[in-house]
């Protein structure tokens, strides 16, 4: 049995909805922890065990890991969280005793690049993410965390200002490259690993984009494919602050993002080799194209 957490959030979603395209009739059995099952589709609900709650609560955890052979691991957002450590390790600590009160066997997990660095000793929420990791770790199951860099998908957060304004922001230099991931190549590699369960030990696996692009290349790219003028404005750390407690996060949450954007600008991402095994399909302009310009013109 395989148990997927954050089912209805953007990477846990395509994590589950690739496991049910290729499970069907081969016995394996699918479970998921959601806070409010209403918002699974109907013909999902039909297909796959249900428990309801938070997989941050123990009792809940405890329902969900019985039986179970591999967990897949997602600590959800916590804008309103009092520390970094209660948004990832401390959220975690529940599931972390169940892993082994359970014997689950397999855990993967969505982390960050960064782990030998030395931006990673101050980098905010990675900083967090790799402490989660350890302490997966710690269980001894098999563990590997998905090292991802940012996000193509976070783009989204910025279509109004996109397709309105034809500007999108950023604390890097306008010229800094880096890798960037769309989050549907790291749930098929979550899926991958849920489904060839003949790994063991602990490590990471890094999910990185076919190429470093900086601001200005995914501005010209984004500009190419929907056909709008669009332009990078650089954001202060201090602006970013600002705009993240803007947004109601508490002021641990908003340091850490600013912690994590200023690891990033110095070097944070960029001690993993793009290889074979760690390039990861989607490029941005096929990113812009398939996701980016249906949700700018909708």
């Amino acid at each position: 049995m395989i148990v997927i957490t954050t089912p209805t959030g953007d990477i846990g979603s395509q994590v589950l909805d690739t496991l049910l395209k290729n499970t069907s009739g081969d016995g394996e059995h699918l479970r998921v922890i959601v806070r409010d099952p209403a918002k699974l589709p109907d013909p999902v609900r039909e297909r796959v065990d249900v428990v309801a709650g938070s997989h941050g609560e123990a009792d809940v955890v405890d329902r969900a890991f019985t039986g179970a052979d591999a967990v897949f691991w997602l600590a959800p957002p916590n804008p309103r969280a009092a520390s970094l450590e209660q948004a990832y390790a401390g959220f975690t600590r529940a599931a972390a005793r169940a892993f082994t009160a359970h014997g689950v066997r397999h855990v993967v997990g969505v982390s960050a690049l960064g782990r030998g660095t030395a931006p990673a000793a101050r980098a905010g929420h990675v900083t967090a993410s790799l402490a989660m990791d350890d302490l997966i770790a710690s269980t001894g199951v098999a563990y590997r965390a998905l090292a991802a860099p940012s996000f193509m998908d976070n783009m989204l957060r910025q279509v109004r200002s996109i397709r309105d304004e034809g500007v999108f922001t950023g604390t890097d230099t306008a010229d800094r490259k880096a890798p960037t991931a769309a989050t549907r190549d790291i749930a098929a590699a979550a899926a991958g690993l849920l489904l060839d369960r003949s790994w063991t030990g602990t490590g990471s696996a890094a999910v990185l984009g076919p190429e470093d692009l900086g601001p200005d290349d995914l501005a010209r790219i984004m500009a190419q494919v929907l056909g709008l003028p669009v332009r990078y404005q650089r954001q202060s750390f201090d602006d970013l602050r600002a705009t993240v407690l803007g947004h109601g996060a508490s002021e641990a949450i908003a340091d850490g993002m600013v912690d994590m954007m200023r690891a990033k600008e110095a070097g944070l991402d960029d001690g993993v080799r793009r290889t074979p095994q760690t390039t990861s399909p989607t490029t941005f302009r096929q990113w812009c194209e398939e996701v980016l310009r249906p949700a700018v013109l909708a």
